[in-house]
């Protein structure tokens, strides 16, 4: 099966797919950000990772700098991968475009997720209005800096700026923009996973509470060392969650798919 432009695939070639987990990566972030889990993740899991355009092997593509179209488009793409269950996992801006993947595969297709993972972002009616793709490019280079993560030291190549910088400030002019009301965001079915870390100042550990106010599945909250971008340190901890789930997903999958012996 082909993943086109906008996902990128991670599997074991051979074996049976039992489940797929979805990777949504942060602003200005790549599908690079999630090349570690396929090793903790089980075997016959799917991994597919989206690809943003504007960047890497999209670097001659337009950004999308609306929400709702990039969630449009995602959704499109993961049409004919509802075959066996889904589980989605977004980090910071992933966490608001997985949400509103999840809302869409549910209310126009009829396709529930198995379990939603947001990271730290705080839920969308709660976040409040910013203007950080106004910034300069010194303050916003600052800025990223600031958050550390995985891509803060290409920060300190000025040559790869003028790469890094517009796709980034893309991302964040969709999320600026993004300011959905209380009212017109749909309780999505699935359980909501929130994780968070606890010196992360753009998301208090209490803010992520908040996500259970979109969901009519229950929500839980997990609090890691850390700030914004806690998943660089503790990357096997969060995946062991993730994994976690989705082996009992197989599992439950193996038992109802071959029935009793």
């Amino acid at each position: 099966m082909s993943t086109g432009r906008w996902l990128r695939r991670h599997a074991v070639e051979g074996r049976h797919t039992a489940a797929r987990l979805v990777c949504f990566p942060h602003a200005g972030g790549t599908a690079a950000a999630f090349q570690g889990w396929p090793a903790r993740l089980p075997a016959d899991v799917e991994i597919l990772v989206v690809q943003y355009p504007g960047r890497q092997d999209r670097i001659g593509e337009p950004c999308i700098e609306d929400m709702r179209e990039m969630a449009d488009r995602v959704t499109a793409e993961l049409l004919d991968r509802c075959d066996v269950p889904l589980v989605l996992f977004g980090h910071s801006m992933g966490s608001g475009l997985a949400y509103e993947v999840a809302g869409r595969l549910e209310r126009d297709h009829g396709t529930v997720v198995s379990r939603l993972f947001v990271s730290a972002r705080t839920a969308p009616h709660h976040v409040h209005g910013e203007k950080r793709h106004l910034l300069s490019d010194e303050d916003l280079v600052a800025s990223m800096r600031s958050l550390g993560g995985p891509d803060a030291e290409v920060y300190d190549h000025p040559q790869l700026l003028p790469l890094i910088l517009p796709p980034l400030r893309a991302d964040l002019r969709l999320l600026d923009a993004y300011r959905p009301e209380r009212a017109g965001l749909p309780r999505i079915q699935a359980p909501v996973t929130a994780c968070g870390g606890d010196s992360d100042h753009t998301c208090p550990t209490a803010d992520l509470a908040l996500w259970e106010e979109l969901t009519t599945a229950g929500a839980e909250v997990r609090i890691y060392p850390g700030g914004h971008h806690f998943l660089r340190t503790h990357e096997a901890d969060v995946a062991g969650v993730v994994s976690k789930h989705l082996l009992t997903l197989v599992q439950t999958r193996g038992d109802t798919t071959h029935g009793p012996s």
